[in-house]
């Protein structure tokens, strides 16, 4: 290897090179080795035989990870952020090392394709790439945004898997004895709907008992909304309220650098013999009850904090039993008659 290339930073996969000409150090860089090594090449011949040099500020070759430090730098208040770096992690690894202005649409298509196993996954990475490119726009780094000609997928609605009101009750209890010091936690969620990272990074200057409310300013959707609490609610969060709680203390401090709910919620829903529910299913839960108890599309639009009506759309249907009531009473409507 030329004394004049090396990798910066070690094990990153971006080689620079450095020379003397003029009695100056002049530092690129460049990318692969094999490019640094035959630029290096170059620029010593262009010394020696008293060839001007070309500006370093136009030669310089900027590569996606750049793009990517400057978008994590971006998110760095938002409440997602432990998400992006994850992301920044996997598609630096697979594509950081590459000139940002060379990488295309198409390169971009096949590594989502090859990474991602839903259409969900791959918008979500195709949105993180975006906006790589956007920072990137909007530092004057990059010309283009190549994401934005990635074809977006389609994704499937699925199934919104939410609790009966007798299963809640089971579970409520299982809860109760085998994990009580967590039971606040899940009654909150269920009856605000509140996102995990919300309710998980939430202070008690943000709760407002007497008001019954919670104020949540940085939200994902990026719009701060007032959560309004119903009586189950409040009890619960009276039940976290200690005389010596400070505004800035957590209301549901967290066990280590993450909040973990599948410790105990997992063995609960054991426990409870509830399949096929998950923590975010008490959002789920929350939209439907609202449905079912005769809210709006827009009233469960405002109260869950979806940024779109279709979001709130899926939650207007009524659980089986409760159609079947209503169908009922139509029978007997007509029967009576």
């Amino acid at each position: 290897m030329a004394r004049g290339v090396y990798e910066h930073p070690a094990g990153s996969g971006i080689w620079w090179i450095h020379y003397y000409a003029g009695g100056k150090r002049h530092r690129e860089k460049v990318g692969r080795k094999s490019d640094a090594t035959k630029l290096y090449q170059t620029r010593k011949a262009d010394a020696i035989a008293g060839r001007k040099l070309p500006e370093l500020r136009d030669s310089r070759v900027l590569h996606f990870s750049e793009l990517i430090d400057d978008a994590l730098e971006y998110v760095a208040d938002h409440k997602d952020r432990r998400s992006y770096i994850s992301k920044a992690e996997i598609v630096r690894k697979a594509i950081g090392s590459r000139p940002a202005a060379e990488i295309t649409p198409q390169e971009l298509e096949r590594w989502l394709r090859s990474h991602c196993k839903t259409a969900a996954t791959t918008n979500r990475y195709k949105a993180f790439i975006s906006l790589c490119y956007r920072e990137g726009l909007h530092n004057g780094k990059v010309t283009v945004n190549p994401a934005r000609q990635v074809r977006h997928r389609r994704e499937s609605v699925g199934r919104l898997r939410f609790l009966s009101r007798d299963e809640y009750d089971t579970l409520h209890e299982a809860i109760k004895a085998r994990f009580p010091e967590h039971l606040a936690e899940f009654i909150v969620s269920v009856n605000t709907g509140m996102r995990l990272s919300e309710q998980y990074s939430l202070t008690w200057g943000q709760v407002h008992l007497d008001r019954r409310t919670i104020d949540l300013t940085k939200t994902k959707n990026g719009s701060a909304r007032t959560v309004h609490l119903n009586a189950d609610a409040v009890a619960a969060l009276k039940t976290r309220h200690k005389k010596n709680t400070k505004p800035t203390d957590m209301v549901f401090p967290r066990q280590g650098p993450r909040f973990d709910t599948r410790s105990w919620f997992v063995p609960s829903l054991e426990d409870a013999k509830v399949s096929g529910y998950v923590w975010h299913s008490n959002r789920h839960t929350f939209c439907s009850w609202l449905a079912m108890a005769g809210a709006s599309i827009k009233e469960i639009q405002e109260l869950a904090g979806h940024k779109t009506i279709t979001m709130s759309a899926r939650y207007s249907h009524l659980s089986p039993e409760h159609r079947l009531s209503v169908i009922d009473r139509i029978a007997s409507s007509a029967g009576s008659g």
